[in-house]
């Protein structure tokens, strides 16, 4: 009795997905502009655990945030430990920063990460409960040229992968000194006009006003709108250090959108803080946020060590990426060898083999195949070059070298392949 029918086959599971080779080619593509351009500015790469003590974000990220209190993924370990796995990095660099002890190697510690973090938030397109990061953290320095650094920094990384329409929005949250007056001029304000909020706003108005800033409810927006403003509040210092950050955009020619409203969702955020949203995308724009985190340091138990970081949302990026369509993947297949006769099939595997030697990406088929379907073969798996072996080709000394794009088709000694193909 065949019983293979009534097995239902397993799915992935709710807001996760794979990504197949089609896709990651273009990742690549990315990652590699990452790793080009963040090394330029001398940033080195971190990988740190996919899984964390939970209290690491419950105490940087605030416990009344929606990612602790929502979305978090959090189990018990078999020693009746809580485990989280990691729903932002920054949290997890600073870990590393002060466990590792980076800042006795003195001067600044430039890192970046790219990876997966997790979240049980509501799928939807360019989000997912399983969904990708690139970050980058500059720790050890409060000056606002550090601030202006990582902002020019993330404006050419955009241009190189192709996007050209994006905006720089901009705020400063002020400092654990000027912070208090302005939440009580917010809580006061909120007092009369929480009633008519949506329920998450009315329980934040209680016990992390500013979390209410950050809502994205449409009919809260207009009560928002007529909230105090962070940035009248700021302190003559806070005030200078954002004075001198928009300065320093200006004389570097990148533009900004001041943006008095902007918070970002963590509670270790301090001073600057930035958005980037992108017009390929649609209503779902934002692309990018960070933002400036001093004390997140001591906060975890860490010596004084002032940040700025931020964190590009990878799979939005790459939607917006592939909209602009300014940045192709490379050809994945290089030369496909069609062969027939057993004796070509000898020659075909040996070329192969020293072409993927000299780096050239490289297939044959395992079976001996007309000619015709080893071109179709050669064509759907997007190779440029074909190279024909037969019978005839053995007895000259010359394989066939056909340009799939263009149809030129030339004889080459199998010594100068290699040589040919690069050319």
């Amino acid at each position: 009795m065949d019983t293979s029918k009534s097995i239902q086959p397993i799915r992935a599971v709710k807001g996760t997905r794979d990504l197949l080779p089609r896709d990651t080619a273009l990742w690549q593509k990315v990652e590699d502009e990452v790793r080009r351009t963040f090394g330029t500015y001398r940033f080195g790469e971190i990988r740190t655990p996919v899984i964390e003590p939970t209290a690491l974000f419950a105490r940087s990220v605030g416990e009344d945030t929606d990612i602790v209190s929502k979305e978090m993924y959090t189990f018990l370990d078999r020693s009746d430990e809580s485990i989280t796995l990691r729903p932002e990095a920054t949290a997890s660099v600073i870990r590393a920063y002060i466990e590792r002890s980076l800042f006795n190697e003195g001067g600044v510690q430039k890192l970046y990460y790219i990876g997966p973090m997790f979240r049980r938030d509501r799928p939807q397109k360019g989000r997912y409960r399983q969904f990708y990061q690139i970050g980058a953290e500059v720790i050890g320095s409060a000056h606002p040229a550090a601030d202006v650094e990582v902002l020019e920094m993330l404006t050419l990384f955009l241009r190189r992968v192709g996007l050209q329409d994006f905006t720089l929005l901009i705020n400063s949250v002020g400092d654990k000194n000027c912070r208090p007056q302005y939440l009580n001029a917010l809580r006061e304000a909120l007092n009369d006009v929480k009633d008519q909020m949506c329920g998450d706003c009315q329980r934040r108005a209680d016990t992390n006003p500013l979390r209410v800033l950050d809502c994205k409810v449409p009919a809260d927006q207009p009560i928002i709108e007529r909230l105090p403003h962070f940035i009248d509040f700021l302190d003559l210092e806070c005030r200078a250090h954002f004075e001198s950050v928009l300065a320093g955009l200006k004389a570097r020619d990148i533009p900004y959108t001041l943006t008095p409203r902007l918070v970002r969702g963590l509670d270790y955020y301090t001073r600057t803080t930035f958005e980037i949203t992108s017009g390929v995308l649609g209503a779902q724009n934002s692309i990018l946020g960070g933002g400036r985190y001093d004390g997140l340091s001591e906060m975890l138990g860490g010596p004084p060590a002032p940040g700025i970081g931020f964190a590009i949302g990878q799979d939005r990026l790459v939607l917006a990426v592939e909209a602009a369509g300014a940045l192709e993947p490379e050809h994945p297949l290089t030369a496909y060898v069609a062969w027939l006769g057993e004796a070509a099939g000898s020659a075909a595997a040996k070329l192969t083999r020293e072409l993927r030697a000299q780096g050239i990406t490289s297939e044959a088929g395992y079976e001996d195949a007309k000619l015709k379907k080893s071109l179709g073969n050669a064509s759907r798996l997007g190779a440029r070059f074909a190279i024909i072996i037969g019978e005839g080709e053995l007895a000259s000394g010359l394989y066939q070298v056909k340009n799939l794009e263009t149809g030129q088709q030339e004889a080459v000694e199998p010594g100068r392949l290699s040589e040919y193909l690069k050319a």
